[in-house]
């Protein structure tokens, strides 16, 4: 791999942090999730440090256990498009499952989010793996994990294909003949699959990027043939680099059996950043989060991830419990992470826990450290870039400040934007339209 390659970089907007106490700490903005200056704030710094993208996780279900953050937020696609009105080049990517809404509203939604903001959206496929979601939707019960990834692929298929009802250009407008628009250049994609009928076309042209970004978010096997089918990008995290280079390597020999190269795909590790002066300063601030973390809240925390199992009923200096299959229909590569963490460290429930709700990162230390070490994961293919996120309310401040200007000396970030769309920031060619390529390889058989 060239040594020379451009790390791409996007920062998670999750309120005041992904941890359960991150509201508690002395600088944050305890409103941060409902605070709109706040998260335009956020944008607007990471579009000046030239990241490629912000990104916005979501989820469809909460109880008096969830992570404050969750219990009080946004809907992602209705914050993308006022970001996208303060904001002129940096990507905005939202989350939105497949299991609990429709392809048509969806393609239909993310298209008008690519043309409010000029070709910058990028939707985040998720399956949900939270099993109250189906409490929320009129549903009998939520579907097993095969199950969604199956309807997943399929919902694919469908909006991209909506994408493509028209052709670029197909809007003429042309007031003097009277014709509005080039009907050869109208597709109907007449769609009828196993768990999806659906007519077309849609009714909003092209978007600027052609389609919108699709990220993919899941470290399951079904999740990395589902990136490796459809995604321009993957989300993930590993723990390790070893564990980071095997997924890089996994996901990418996929990307064969569907005709695609492997710089087709973007590898994102989610990664929680902490930058400081030496080693006691790293400590100090580590300290100073997890402190505001209680063992209930932990437990809270924890449980999320097992369908919301309550663990106060097991002892806490324990060995943490065997559970069986809890959590395999759920979050399913994470549950196993957990599993086997306790496994191989024979941890009690207590240290569990207080590690899986405030992991000490693995990327920390000083600027040039970090730097260092973000630059070595993309050498050694494990990640073509990274999804900043807040340990601390300082923590993106930090490293646009002391970090960037470290990679961009060493030419591995870029001093601005090489295009006005997201799909120009991944250096990712625009697809093709299906229908016209489907009409151009019937015109050659003829010929």
């Amino acid at each position: 791999m060239s040594a020379q390659k451009t790390i791409h970089l996007g920062t998670i907007l999750q309120g005041a942090g992904g941890n359960m106490a991150s509201w508690r700490h002395p600088d944050a903005v305890a409103d941060a999730s409902i605070n709109l200056d706040f998260v335009k704030k956020l944008a607007i710094q990471a579009e000046q440090a030239k990241f490629d993208f912000v990104f916005i996780a979501d989820g469809l279900y909460i109880n008096d256990k969830s992570i404050p953050h969750f219990l009080n937020r946004f809907e992602p696609l209705t914050l993308l498009s006022a970001l996208a009105s303060v904001t002129q080049h940096i990507g905005l990517v939202g989350t939105v499952s497949t299991s609990y809404s429709e392809p048509f509203t969806v393609a239909r939604q993310f298209a008008s989010l690519d043309h409010l903001s000029a070709g910058r959206a990028g939707w985040n496929v998720v399956t949900t793996p939270l099993e109250g979601t189906a409490k929320n939707f009129s549903k009998a019960q939520h579907p097993e994990h095969a199950l969604r990834y199956q309807i997943a692929d399929e919902y694919l298929d469908v909006v991209k294909g909506l994408w493509d009802s028209w052709e670029q250009g197909a809007f003429v407008r042309n007031k003097a003949t009277g014709q509005f628009f080039d009907a050869s250049k109208l597709h109907t994609l007449n769609f009828h699959g196993k768990f999806f009928d659906v007519a077309g076309p849609l009714n909003i042209e092209r978007t600027p990027q052609h389609r919108p970004i699709v990220f993919q978010a899941g470290a399951s096997d079904s999740g990395k043939t589902l990136a490796a089918k459809h995604a321009d990008a993957i989300f993930t995290h590993q723990n390790s680099l070893a564990e980071a280079q095997a997924f890089y390597a996994d996901v990418k020999q996929r990307l064969a059996q569907y005709g695609r190269k492997a710089d087709e795909l973007l590898v994102f590790q989610g990664i929680p950043v902490l930058i400081g002066e030496d080693d006691a300063d790293i400590a100090a601030q580590y300290q100073q989060t997890a402190a505001l973390v209680s063992i209930d809240d932990a437990l809270n925390y924890l449980g999320r991830y097992f369908e919301h199992y309550d663990f106060s009923q097991h002892a806490l200096d324990e060995p943490f419990p065997d559970l069986g299959d809890l959590g395999e229909n759920s979050f399913r590569s994470t549950t196993q992470e957990i599993k086997k963490l306790a496994k191989e460290n024979a941890y009690s429930l207590r240290e569990v826990a207080l590690r899986v709700a405030t992991p000490l990162p693995q990327f920390k230390g000083t600027a040039e450290q970090v730097a260092t070490q973000l630059i070595d994961w993309v050498d050694q293919s494990a990640a073509d870039g990274f999804i900043i996120q807040a340990l601390t309310p300082h923590t993106l401040s930090t490293f646009i400040a002391q970090v960037l200007p470290i990679l961009q000396q060493r030419g591995r970030f870029r001093s601005d934007y090489e295009g006005s769309t997201l799909r120009e920031s991944f250096h990712l060619a625009a697809p093709e339209n299906r229908f016209v390529s489907a009409a151009q390889q019937e015109l050659e058989h003829a010929v």
